[in-house]
Order: C-alpha cells, then sequence, then structure tokens
C-alpha cells in the first residue's frame, strides 16, 4: 500500500508542479516549484547530489549545479516529467533510499506545493492517514534522533490509536494530530503543521526549539 501512495503522492504533485508553473512558492525556504522538481530529480538519478543532501554545508554548491544543470537541459516541464517517470531501469540507476523514505519524501514535497496553493489538511484521506501512520510507528526515533532531545520523552498520538513513543522512556512532550500533520511537524514544517504540542513545560521547550528530520 505504502508504494501505492508513493506513486499517488508522485503524480498528483507533479499535475500540481504544471498547475502551478516554475516560480510558485513552496515551504522548502526560498525554493520554488522549479528548485523543489529539480531536487527530486537529482536527488533519485545523480549520486554526485547525495551530500549536499544529506549534509549540506560545503556540498551544496555542488547540488544546486547539479539541479540548474537539470532545468537548463530539459526545462521546467520536462524536469516534471522526469519527476514523474522516476529513475531510469539498470544498474546504473540511482534508486530512492528504500520504499519508506521514498513515501515519506513525496507526501511532504507535496503538502510543501499544496499548502501555498491553498491546500489544507487532508484528514478525510484515511488511506494516507493509515499509510503515514504506519511509516511514522517505524521511523519515529529516525525522524526525531536529529533534534537530539536526549532522555526528554516524546510521544506522537493519532486520536483514537495507540501512541508511538519517538524518544525517551518517561513523560515529556506529546505531539497530537492527523499522521501527515504529525510528518510534516518532524520534518522541518512546524509551523504549517496542524497539530497540538502538549506535556511538560521544559520538554515542549527543548521539542520547539528541536530540528527534526532526516
Amino acid at each position: 500500500m505504502a508504494a501505492d501512495i508513493d506513486q499517488r503522492e508522485r503524480e498528483a504533485l507533479c499535475d500540481l508542479f504544471l498547475e502551478r508553473g516554475p516560480d510558485a512558492p513552496t515551504l522548502c525556504g526560498d525554493w520554488t516549484t522549479a528548485d523543489l522538481a529539480a531536487h527530486l530529480v537529482v536527488r533519485e538519478r545523480n549520486p554526485l547530489a547525495g551530500p549536499g543532501i544529506l549534509f549540506g554545508g560545503r556540498f551544496e554548491g555542488t547540488t544546486e549545479k547539479l539541479m540548474e544543470r537539470e532545468l537548463d537541459r530539459h526545462g521546467y516541464e520536462g524536469v516534471v516529467d522526469r519527476v514523474r517517470t522516476g529513475p531510469p531501469l539498470g544498474p546504473m540507476a540511482i534508486r530512492p533510499v528504500g520504499r519508506l523514505a521514498n513515501t515519506i519524501e513525496y507526501v511532504v514535497h507535496h503538502e510543501d506545493v499544496r499548502r501555498p496553493a491553498g491546500g489544507g489538511p487532508r484528514p478525510d484521506d484515511t488511506e494516507l492517514q493509515d499509510v503515514v501512520w504506519g511509516l511514522l510507528r517505524r521511523a519515529a526515533r529516525l525522524l526525531v534522533a536529529r533534534g537530539r532531545l536526549g532522555s526528554t520523552g516524546l510521544e506522537l498520538v493519532r486520536p483514537g490509536h495507540d501512541p508511538v513513543r519517538a524518544s525517551g522512556k518517561g513523560d515529556g512532550a506529546v505531539v497530537t494530530g492527523d499522521p501527515v500533520e504529525i510528518l510534516l511537524y518532524l520534518y522541518g514544517r512546524k509551523i504549517d503543521a496542524d497539530v497540538k504540542l502538549t506535556g511538560a513545560e521544559t520538554a515542549i521547550a527543548k521539542v520547539e526549539k528541536a530540528s527534526f528530520g532526516i
């Protein structure tokens, strides 16, 4: 099912890319839709982009040049088409880092374009929410690890479901909301995520300051 959601979100994102055009804003800082589309292509097709995506810093320049090259060679619509088709088959293909990571990537980036375009939360999409909740159950600690919460407890709560422990062992902070909103919160979109943060004041303060994501 996760694979189906991955492809569904990829297709919907590409449709929205074409609808919005190359200069529309996203939730990815100052990136436009063209920048985001180029990022998705080099992420899947060019290993030289990996260090800049994963580590940033002095590696970012190389990744940015690869993104610019994609747009120069293929144009915006061509780059969107390359996102839609995904990486080519064969031994030299640069495949996504697992189904889990790829599904998270496309759900988040679809929201990165949907939200500035006027799209809101998708609580009625039960299939999407169920898949994302399953991914969070598997990846919560990985997504939170970068925030270095240490022993501070953090639980993820989807109303009507068993909570997911993301950090620590004891009481601390609790993030409550629909799974997609929780995912956005843990993926660096705290301001745009429709969640409720509750718990001990010290734990809340630490979570609010933490930088989560992969």
